[in-house]
């Protein structure tokens, strides 16, 4: 999607900006934003509007529907736009790069600050978002729900929890947020479902997530979402990212989620390495976590539930 913007941005006014603004301003009250009250929301004269209307749907910024009245909404591409123009109006990013991961729930792609860094557009709610809801509370305190406040919201949501878990944890830095977009350092290497351990590698880099789990325990996060899918390992150990669902440890399923994220990860590595792998009890190995006393999974060697 972000691609497309990053060479439109070039061929966009300040007006356009205000429309994109205006209906991004509408939506909070409405799904579809009617018409009329575009001017008013964009600060545009009606002219202006209509002309500003026309070339943001020619781009795909918008779109349209008149089933009961004429009225617009912005697209994830006119949302995308909205915040790339904030990050480069405080030279956060300089150049867009190439795609990173394109996710159900989120797009990455590298893009250029002082150097190379990761750009994370969330994705959340944009064609599922009454399923997301009844998973996760981003909208929970909201009567009126749009996927651009349920993507803003994941975004806010996971923005926090990195500049909480930062330096302390090792997760990506956070640089900058705006809407449903966070700038943050690269992953240092492949995800752990792609990377392929020596048999002596193996407890040893699973203790390393584990320690990490440990210290974001301590710091008051519980990922709730740990799989080989979001752990990047790399010659200097490894890094835990996608935190958007993630909870604080007073949440009062904080220490249930804790155990599905210990034992989806000991699951994991019982599969890939059952060879390299003892056999583990996932509700010990948690309860060592929650009294600060965990070191390795070697101490739980032959446990069973």
């Amino acid at each position: 999607m972000v691609g497309n913007v990053a060479g439109t941005m070039a061929e966009l006014e300040p007006e356009d900006f205000y429309l994109l603004s205006g209906v991004e301003q509408g939506m909070r009250f409405s799904e579809w934003v009617n018409v009329e009250k575009i001017p008013g929301y964009a600060g545009l004269s009606e002219e202006n509007a209509d002309y500003r209307i026309d070339r943001c749907a020619d781009r795909d910024l918008i779109r349209r529907k008149t089933i009961q009245y004429e009225g617009y909404q912005l697209t994830f591409e006119g949302y995308d736009a909205l915040a790339l123009h904030t990050f480069a109006e405080r030279e956060t990013v300089t150049g867009m790069g190439a795609p990173l991961g394109v996710g159900k729930e989120s797009d990455v792609y590298e893009v250029e600050t002082y150097r190379p860094m990761a750009l994370k557009f969330h994705r959340e709610g944009y064609t599922n978002f009454r399923e997301v809801n009844k998973e996760r509370d981003y909208t929970s305190d909201n009567n009126h729900v749009s996927w651009q406040y349920t993507a803003r919201k994941a975004a806010e949501r996971e923005y926090g929890a990195l500049e909480d878990l930062y330096p302390n944890v090792s997760v990506p830095r956070p640089i900058d947020h705006n809407r449903h977009a966070i700038v943050m350092e690269k992953l240092p290497g492949p995800e752990l479902a792609k990377a392929k351990l020596q048999s002596e590698q193996v407890v040893g880099v699973l203790d390393l997530v584990l320690r990490e789990m440990d210290l974001a325990y301590r710091a008051g996060y519980v990922h709730a979402d740990i799989s080989e899918y979001n752990v990047a390992i790399s010659d200097d150990g490894v890094v835990i990212f996608d935190w958007p669902q993630s909870v604080e440890t007073d949440h009062e399923n904080a220490d249930e989620l804790l155990l599905r994220d210990v034992d989806n990860i000991l699951s994991y590595f019982a599969r890939k390495y059952p060879s390299e792998m003892p056999t583990v009890d996932p509700q010990a190995v948690t309860d060592a976590i929650l009294d600060g006393e965990f070191e390795s999974v070697r101490a739980f060697a032959g446990s069973e539930a």
